[in-house]
């Protein structure tokens, strides 16, 4: 099973230059607990904030929300895969580097999202089929 067969391809993103509580509103609004960050140009990288990424910045270092921007926060580069890669190796990956969910990138341009919960999911799924 390659990434393709597991990423999400309905993405939400956020520019970088945005606030922390226009984050929170846009995961809210779209029920997301993760938001990819734009990249700023065509030779930056995308990012990922999440609720732990709140959370660190907001209620352990007592940041502002209205002051702090996703910049500030944001996991950048975010760690990226292509979707010809075995899920395997995106597991073994994410093991590695500790890290919940995964950006993929192909030609620099981003195609999709995978968290660990989708690659959990399919290890459920081929276990219930004996594959």
């Amino acid at each position: 099973m390659l990434v393709a067969g597991i990423m999400k391809t309905k993405i939400v993103t956020i520019g970088p230059l945005a606030t922390v509580r226009e984050a929170l509103l846009k995961m809210k609004e779209h029920g997301v607990k993760t938001l990819v960050v734009d990249k700023r140009h065509s030779g930056d990288a995308y990012g990922l904030v999440t609720y732990r990424d709140v959370a660190r910045a907001v209620i352990a270092d007592d940041g502002d929300i209205d002051l702090l921007n996703v910049y500030d926060i944001a996991q950048k580069p975010a760690l990226q895969v292509s979707q010809h890669l075995d899920v395997r190796y995106l597991a073994r990956l994410m093991i590695q580097y500790g890290v919940k969910n995964v950006l993929v990138i192909d030609n620099n341009e981003l195609e999709g999202f995978v968290s660990d919960t989708d690659v959990v999911g399919n290890l459920i799924e081929r276990a219930a089929s004996g594959r």
